[in-house]
């Protein structure tokens, strides 16, 4: 990983800026899940994983209390991070369909996966404040890695970048964009298109209201898209 992506990564994983989540993220770690009883949990903020030359970036919202918290690596150790893997191993974005545990021997290709917030909040619920917060991680990030499409699991997510970009005044123009999985929006010259999915929590994906075809069906269109911009 190259210097620059490595010291984020490191400042991630030292963060206490926000009160509430420290003593939440620790509790978790301390108390810990019946069936993780044997587990030393990660307890901290959890850093971006994947290929720092990507020219995907996965945004997610933040890390499951017992997944990714558990773990220490984004959508790791849930059934979301089950449902999200397997998904892009078959589109060709990881080298295997499961996501154990750090140093399980995934790797992602041409994909970054990173979240709004780097902290398991209460509830799964994080607060404005605490968004804002953790943004320059994700604004950095923005900056380090190529990229040429943004996927946003969720609308808080894409509310996120959105925000990001306008803080930025990266767009030229300020589009009312509405969250539909499946959508693409171009936003405009020297930004990566944005691609919005619903998020793969049990929540959706349980209830049917997210399923293998659908998340598949976003991932080809990234990946045609990527093609089509690379024989440009």
């Amino acid at each position: 990983m190259p210097d620059m992506l490595r010291r984020l990564n490191e400042q991630i994983v030292t963060c206490r800026k926000c009160p509430r989540l420290v003593v939440y993220r620790e509790a978790v770690a301390i108390e810990r899940r019946r069936a993780y009883r044997e587990w030393e949990y990660w307890g901290k903020p959890v850093p971006g994983f994947g290929d720092p030359r990507a020219r995907l970036l996965i945004l997610g919202l933040a890390p499951a209390a017992h997944g990714a918290n558990r773990t220490g690596r984004m959508f790791t150790g849930d059934r979301s991070g089950d449902f999200l893997y397997k998904a892009l191993y078959e589109a060709g974005f990881a080298n295997q369909p499961t996501s154990m545990r750090r140093g399980d021997g995934l790797k992602l290709a041409n994909a970054y996966i990173t979240a709004t917030i780097r902290c398991a909040p209460p509830e799964n619920k994080p607060l404005p404040s605490e968004i804002l917060s953790c943004r320059p991680y994700f604004e950095r990030e923005l900056e380090l890695i190529p990229l040429r499409a943004v996927l946003a699991l969720g609308s808080i997510a894409m509310r996120s970048y959105i925000k990001v970009l306008k803080q930025q005044k990266r767009l030229s123009r300020a589009p009312a964009l509405k969250f539909r999985h499946g959508a693409s929006y171009d936003l405009g010259p020297n930004l990566p298109r944005l691609f919005v999915a619903y998020h793969p929590s049990q929540q959706n994906t349980f209830t049917g209201k997210l399923t293998e075809s659908m998340l598949a069906s976003v991932l080809a269109a990234i990946r045609s898209f990527l093609e089509k911009d690379t024989a440009q």
